[in-house]
């Protein structure tokens, strides 16, 4: 009974950390869905998301709702700069002039605010808006903070998906991905999809970086490496391109990492993420739900 409870307690904080993996797998899959770019300067605007919320709790004293607006806010004006400064000139280069611009533009990132004059290079540790409190449901223990991580990213999911599915730049957005040119036809105007794309990936991001700070309050501007590498591992787990697929890869690297940490050790739980990419790649490359052929 006990190995039960404690199995069932690890997929709930494995679920905890995957719904925030999936929520920057996402800005991944939709970027490369319309643009065939891997941009690696995502997890940069979900760390960018978590200093954000940083100084609106600690030196405004701002409302956790506010914070999140306003967060979103930034987050989605970040991923836009980025798009017409660093990808859009680059738009109809080589895509390894692109894979380097995005590699360049992380760097740029992270060593520019690990300034003291703008951020810091140090780790601080992130105000939790609320007291965490647990529930103790017999088999397992979940707290407030699991519970609002649970809800936000559903709710998050829930509103990409009818922008996706049920509007009409939700259709231009998949006609994009289907075939650019064909779109541009169709007067479906290119540059303006593409940046809601990054708006809304990045927006997303900024949500997971406060979900982030509130789950493991520790905080630095180094912190979007690992966890962006992990969710582009889990687009890649699910089928890069795909939403539901990133989704599902994104709880599948949180739970597959926790339960490396609770049954073996947490020095392996990196290395485990990576052969998994490496078993997916060599047994099915297209990923979980395969290749996208997307009807509009």
């Amino acid at each position: 009974m006990e190995l039960l409870g404690y199995i069932f307690q690890q997929c709930i904080n494995g679920l905890q950390l995957g719904a925030v993996y999936a929520l920057i797998a996402l800005g991944y899959t939709m970027v490369y869905g319309v643009l065939r770019l891997i941009n690696f300067a995502h997890g940069d605007i979900f760390m960018l998301g978590a200093f954000i919320a940083y100084y609106l709790l600690s030196r405004f004293t701002l409302p956790i709702y506010v914070v999140f607006v306003l967060t979103m806010i930034c987050t989605a004006l970040a991923g836009y700069i980025i798009e017409k400064v660093a990808y859009k000139p680059l738009r109809n280069a080589p895509k390894i002039s692109l894979l380097i611009t995005a590699v360049g533009v992380s760097l740029f990132l992270e060593y520019f605010l690990s300034l003291k004059a703008v951020f810091t290079p140090n780790y601080i540790a992130f105000p939790r808006p609320f007291e965490v409190e647990a529930f103790d449901l017999s088999l397992f223990t979940i707290t407030n903070v699991q519970l609002i991580i649970f809800s936000i990213t559903g709710v998050s999911l829930g509103l990409l998906y009818l922008l996706v599915y049920k509007t009409k730049q939700g259709t231009a957005m998949r006609a994009v991905s289907y075939d650019k040119e064909i779109a541009s036809l169709m007067g479906i105007n290119i540059d303006a999809t593409v940046s809601l794309t990054f708006i809304v990936g990045a927006s997303l991001a900024g949500v997971g970086g406060i979900l982030y700070g509130i789950a493991y309050p520790q905080i630095n501007v180094f912190m979007g490496v690992m966890p962006g590498i992990k969710s582009f591992i889990a687009a890649v787990l699910g089928g890069i391109g795909i939403i539901h697929g990133a989704v599902l890869g994104g709880f599948i690297i949180g739970l597959s990492e926790v339960f490396v940490s609770a049954f073996l050790s947490s020095t392996f739980r990196d290395g485990v993420i990576f052969v998994i990419l490496f078993l997916v790649l060599l047994l099915k490359p297209t990923g979980i739900f395969g290749k996208r052929i997307d009807k509009v």
